[in-house]
């Protein structure tokens, strides 16, 4: 693959790994496996039936479990040891048609991105699981489906655009992440002090 491509394509599955890990695995092994996407040798992997039989699975599974607040939140928190090393490993093995030292430039700039995209979806859906009723975690996690399908798709069909994006999304990141991580300390902080409030 050209560099261009091999780049978007490195930064969309290290972005959509922070938020659907498995979705991405699938969407890449299936264009792949159809040849709708020529993957470098090194993601040719992800066209085997065990990985898609796999990956398929757990994108089943995550698709209801990111639905439901509470257990919404417990996944995404089993899922920061497993999101970001895969990310960063997507990454790597997308540059794999390069110098290895793109590779591994790519893994560490991915698993960043990855860390990054994650503490964004998972802390963002921390607040938004406060909410009593379930619709709006229902709405946002469709939202989170259809972004990142729509965001893989653009980085492989459409590679120039996506680093576009990608920078602008990189930018709000570091502007928005500080002001969700008070968020989340408030919410928190309202949380203990109602459980220590004496009863009347």
């Amino acid at each position: 693959m050209e560099l261009i491509p091999s780049l978007a394509l490195a930064g969309g599955l290290a972005w959509g790994s922070g938020m659907r890990l498995y979705a991405v695995v699938f969407v890449a092994g299936m264009l792949g496996r159809f040849e709708l996407l020529q993957l470098p040798e090194s993601l040719r992997i992800l066209e085997h039936a065990w990985v898609l039989w796999t990956a398929g699975l757990l994108l089943t599974i995550e698709f209801f479990a990111d639905k439901l607040p509470a257990v919404d939140t417990l996944w995404d928190s089993v899922h920061t040891f497993i999101r970001i090393p895969a990310g960063a490993l997507l990454a790597a093995l997308a540059m794999g048609g390069h110098d290895p030292a793109l590779m591994v430039v790519a893994g560490l700039l991915g698993g960043t991105l990855t860390a990054g995209t994650h503490a964004f979806k998972a802390g963002s859906r921390t607040l938004v699981n406060t909410s009593p009723e379930p619709f709006s975690n229902i709405a946002v996690s469709l939202g989170e489906d259809v972004l990142v399908a729509s965001g893989l798709m653009t980085a492989i069909y459409h590679p120039i655009l996506f680093l576009v994006l990608l920078v602008v999304f990189i930018g709000l990141l570091i502007w928005l992440l500080p002001k969700l991580l008070r968020g989340i300390r408030m919410v928190f902080a309202r949380v203990f002090k109602a459980q220590a409030a004496p009863a009347d």
